[in-house]
């Protein structure tokens, strides 16, 4: 045998050995990616509550167990703030229902025409009140969309009233009636289907909902004048981000792919604008609206849409004005029914950056409960075992518990006591 042959012999035993090493590294290296990117070694807790010890605050905590009880997300992909917002964004809700509503039309005084449905209870609140959840969706959303309807069902069910703002263009079927669409802060339309429901319903009291860019248009609404907040029993906001100015910066970033996220986002507004380009843009001279129309194309970000276009539908002058003016962030600390606001550790939108400033209203202002949840994404927040998630949220949860609890101190307050202020007959109660 020759000293080649030899080797060969001596070498070729080794082989697999080595082969089976490298496919065992390669598996290990694929569920380590898998864990990380999952988070599945996150573990599940409460959320994080800042709030002041008041007999309100108490009462709500005690009897609204989703503010206190563990938040489970499903086992294998809930933990991934990417996967509950993609999940949301791509689906909205798992087997989502179709509740029956009555379409409303609003003229505006500009000549905009604002729209929203309407939805009756399905039988009688808890408290044999009449209470209807006004309700303002994400950016450019409407009631038909599956987390929309997956909590109107759910509304309807225990005894609420519903009226869903449709964002000015937003719906594909709706033209528009003026050059104007919905903006990141306007609150004409839903100011004109509020004032709608008091006058249609004058015993009702409502209840304000906010998703996502609804959550700073309910607030700003609520701040912008007193007279706002009559008969407004309590507010909820979800997974808002507070301020425009201070969000834009982290939107450029990468981190959490938000600088991702952001195109997407701006993709879908060049899209709803484009559908109405001939009632937004059909004013003004050829040679403005094809430079409006070219930047508009060439946009990468929201905040190129927001300044090319966006922001002139108000007259702002900059886009640092557009922002400014249009955040709930410099109104909000005027809201004096009881507010809760709610959002998520890994929202891959709203940088943790801008969580101080509903963490330090909640701690300045006994009315404001903040409550952040550990996972949940953006409008995820999807509950299940371990791979499938139910048709029902934490999130859709949450707002009705929080909304039931309120109603419920309403109506068994002493007539001493206000949600508003501490007295001893509140104390004697709690």
């Amino acid at each position: 045998m020759s000293t080649h042959e030899s080797d060969v012999y001596t070498i070729s035993p080794e082989l697999p050995a080595m082969f089976d090493g490298m496919k065992l590294a390669a598996v290990a290296t694929v569920l380590y990616i898998i864990v990380r990117c999952l988070n599945l070694k996150s573990p599940t807790a409460p959320p994080d509550l800042t709030y002041q010890d008041t007999a309100l605050n108490r009462f709500l905590l005690k009897s609204c167990p989703q503010l206190t009880k563990e938040y489970i997300p499903p086992l294998l992909w809930g933990k991934s703030g990417h996967l509950q917002t993609a999940l949301y964004g791509k689906l909205g809700r798992v087997s989502a229902p179709h509740p029956s509503g009555v379409r409303k039309y609003l003229p505006m005084q500009d000549g905009a025409t604002a729209t929203f449905d309407l939805f009756e209870p399905m039988g009688d609140h808890r408290t044999g009140d009449d209470i209807t959840m006004v309700i303002c969706p994400g950016i450019g959303n409407h009631s038909e969309k599956h987390y929309i309807r997956t909590f109107v069902d759910h509304a309807q069910k225990d005894g609420y009233r519903c009226a869903v703002l449709n964002h000015l263009g937003a719906l594909p079927d709706i033209e528009l009636t003026s050059a104007r669409m919905f903006t990141y802060g306007c609150t004409w339309e839903f100011a004109s289907m509020v004032g709608y429901i008091k006058r249609a319903y004058p015993q009702t009291q409502l209840i304000v909902v906010g998703f996502s860019l609804g959550g700073n248009i309910v607030c700003k609404f609520l701040g912008e004048n007193t007279t706002n907040q009559e008969r407004v029993l309590c507010c909820v906001s979800i997974c808002q981000g507070y301020s425009a100015l201070r969000a834009q910066e982290t939107f450029l970033q990468w981190d959490q792919f938000r600088r991702f996220y952001n195109f997407l986002m701006a993709d879908n507004m060049k899209k709803i604008i484009l559908s109405h380009r001939h009632s937004l843009f059909g004013g003004g001279s050829a040679k403005t609206v094809d430079a409006d129309l070219s930047r508009l194309y060439t946009a990468t970000s929201l905040m190129q849409i927001d300044d090319n276009i966006m922001r002139k539908f108000h007259n702002h002058n900059s886009l640092k004005e557009y922002y400014e003016k249009e955040s709930c962030v410099h109104y909000i600390h005027n809201v004096m029914v009881p507010l809760l606001l709610v959002n998520s550790a890994d929202d891959p939108l709203v940088h943790e950056s801008l969580l101080t400033i509903p963490r330090t209203l909640a701690a300045k202002k006994p009315n404001v409960i903040f409550s952040l949840t550990l996972h949940g994404g953006h409008l995820g927040f999807f509950e299940g075992a371990v791979l499938f998630p139910q048709p029902l949220t934490w999130m859709d949860k949450v707002i009705v518990g929080y909304a039931n609890s309120i109603c419920q101190w309403e109506k068994q307050k002493p007539p001493c006591q206000n949600t508003l202020s501490e007295s001893s007959c509140a104390e004697g109660k709690a």
